[in-house]
């Protein structure tokens, strides 16, 4: 019966883990490792706009928070930079740097 408990358990982790958000509302997650200041990403500011965790998540980004952004990533298109370019579904980052760097 233990068992039982413990693989139900594990079972309903991953069934809800989709709707888990990764920025719970009113927090903010910070990356400090770049050198043209750190960034911080407001998950509220993407919901605002429609965007669910499970957009990004798995599609670009793993869950985890593992990517390590590069400057070269930025012309292309990979990680943020999927709808952050020009002509896509958000403002371009090209030019844009103090819009996510923060000195």
């Amino acid at each position: 019966m233990k068992t039982f408990a413990i693989v139900v358990a594990v079972l309903m982790s991953f069934a809800f883990s989709g709707i888990a958000t990764a920025v719970p509302p009113g927090e903010t997650v910070e990356y400090n490792n770049s050198p043209e200041g750190k960034v911080i990403f407001d998950g509220a500011l993407h919901q605002e706009k429609g965007f669910k965790c499970k957009d990004c998540h798995t599609a670009m980004f793993e869950k985890a928070r593992s990517a390590q952004i590069k400057k070269e990533d930025h012309e292309g298109g990979k990680f943020c930079f999927t709808c952050h370019v020009a002509g896509g579904k958000s403002f371009a980052a090209k030019d844009n740097c103090t819009r996510c760097h923060k000195k």
